[in-house]
């Protein structure tokens, strides 16, 4: 905070002044059971039911004035002065940050700050996202929670909105983290206590659910599907299915990425609505492997005699252009259509979903499917995991026909005669037999 104009504005009106404190020192009855003590009274700046600060007069009890523990009023005097020597040590901006971390700022008034500030920053924010945010911000936050004060907002209250205005389990948890990152940026800002939970963290979402059934295509619907797609739209889908890559990382390639002898490709940057922007988190740098299609890439190098700055995937019309994604899943959908195995959901993101779970499945571990697919952790790679009924048969027989062969030899076994029958213990000698007689020792 830098001047007390600044709070003025944010909380629509308030303003707070310090102010200097030096009451008397009082004597009275504290209760039946403490008897007469000193106290003096003083005020403390509280929030009130609307959300404004209110300065409050309190009492503050200091130690008994009668009987075997008393204190003197001069004692008494020097402990309300250590109690009100941070109170009268307050400027004005320590009275206004004070004021301010209580919560008194306007949510909208935040918001707008967490947009000049935070979503403004293109090295830092990729352009979907700022997009995304803004959008929910100017279409549902801010009508609905801009003129309400930080903490005037409930849980509870944000918990029903979310839960009556979208059906998405997935938009429901990406509102309420951008709440959650408004007031992250309050408190940051002093407008907000540090360390206190946000309002908005604490509503509940319930079970995760997804809208379409969440699948992917086998490895026969798949080779049936790439039948039907031509060039150079199955190359994209071959890549994606081969790599993992995002269908925004594969579509922004640049023949300089392309390492053909090595067969890799790098991983540097993104296109979103036809602008070129940085890759979705550090983490989604990268190489990747393109396996047996740098034969198809060379091939299309030498045909197209690319350049370094080309675009590996580019549009027709416009060579120095990539190609549009749209274009790529309207192929895509007519492909599956024609093969018999399209479904709600399916898109090129599936095929990346597919790449993790079919690299596991060949003996890949989750870590190496982690690391190629750029995820941040294995918990998300856990998410795009799936473990298909097919798949569950192959692991369930194996698990059978071992249990079945275990019961085979175990019969086999119980069924077969004792080479020699059954052992005969042997009988120990009876030790008095074995004394010797006392004639034999005479």
């Amino acid at each position: 905070m830098d001047t007390e104009g600044t709070l003025h504005s944010l909380t629509g009106g308030l303003r707070v002044k310090p102010r200097f404190q030096h009451p008397s020192v009082h004597e009275a009855i504290k209760n039946r059971q403490a008897g007469w003590w000193w106290f003096f009274r003083y005020y403390a700046d509280e929030i009130g039911k609307k959300g404004s600060a209110l300065s409050v007069r309190k009492r503050q009890w200091i130690g008994p004035s009668r009987g075997e523990k008393k204190i003197s009023k001069k004692a008494a005097e020097l402990e309300r002065d250590r109690f009100l020597s941070k109170l009268n040590a307050t400027t004005v901006d320590e009275a206004v940050q004070r004021a301010a971390a209580m919560g008194v700022a306007l949510f909208g008034e935040v918001a707008r700050m967490y947009e000049k500030g935070y979503l403004s920053r293109e090295n830092q924010i990729a352009g979907p996202t700022r997009e995304k945010e803004t959008l929910y911000l100017e279409n549902y936050i801010l009508p609905q929670w801009g003129e309400m004060r930080l903490n005037q907002m409930r849980p509870q209250a944000i918990e029903d909105w979310l839960h009556q205005n979208f059906n998405s389990w997935h938009t429901m948890h990406g509102v309420r983290a951008i709440m959650s990152r408004i007031f992250y940026y309050a408190e940051g800002h002093g407008l907000w206590e540090e360390g206190r939970r946000s309002p908005a963290s604490r509503a509940k979402l319930g079970k995760k659910r997804y809208v379409y059934e969440r699948r992917i295509l086998t490895f026969d619907e798949t080779a049936r599907m790439l039948e039907h797609l031509q060039d150079p739209n199955r190359l994209v889908v071959e890549t994606c299915i081969a790599t993992g890559a995002r269908i925004s990382e594969v579509l922004g390639l640049q023949w300089k990425h392309v390492n053909l002898d090595a067969a890799t490709i790098k991983i540097e940057q993104r296109v979103w609505h036809q602008e070129i922007s940085r890759t979705k988190t550090e983490s989604s740098r990268r190489t990747l492997g393109i396996g047996n299609l740098a034969t198809r890439f060379r091939e299309k190098a030498v045909a197209e005699r690319a350049k370094p700055e080309s675009f590996v995937f580019h549009q027709k019309s416009a060579p120095d252009r990539p190609l549009w994604d749209s274009s790529v899943r309207l192929a895509l959908h007519e492909a599956a259509k024609a093969a018999g195995c399209d479904f709600p959901g399916l898109g090129l993101h599936a095929f990346r979903r597919a790449n993790i779970t079919w690299r596991q499945e060949v003996g890949g571990s989750a870590i190496e499917a982690s690391k190629i697919a750029g995820h941040a952790n294995l918990e998300m790679t856990s998410e795009y995991t799936f473990v298909a009924p097919e798949r569950q048969n192959e692991l369930t027989r194996r698990i059978q026909e071992k249990l079945a062969n275990a019961g085979a030899k175990a019969e086999k076994t119980a069924a077969e005669p004792a080479p020699h029958g059954p052992a005969t213990p042997e009988v120990p000698p009876n030790l008095a037999e074995l004394q010797p007689s006392t004639e034999a020792i005479q």
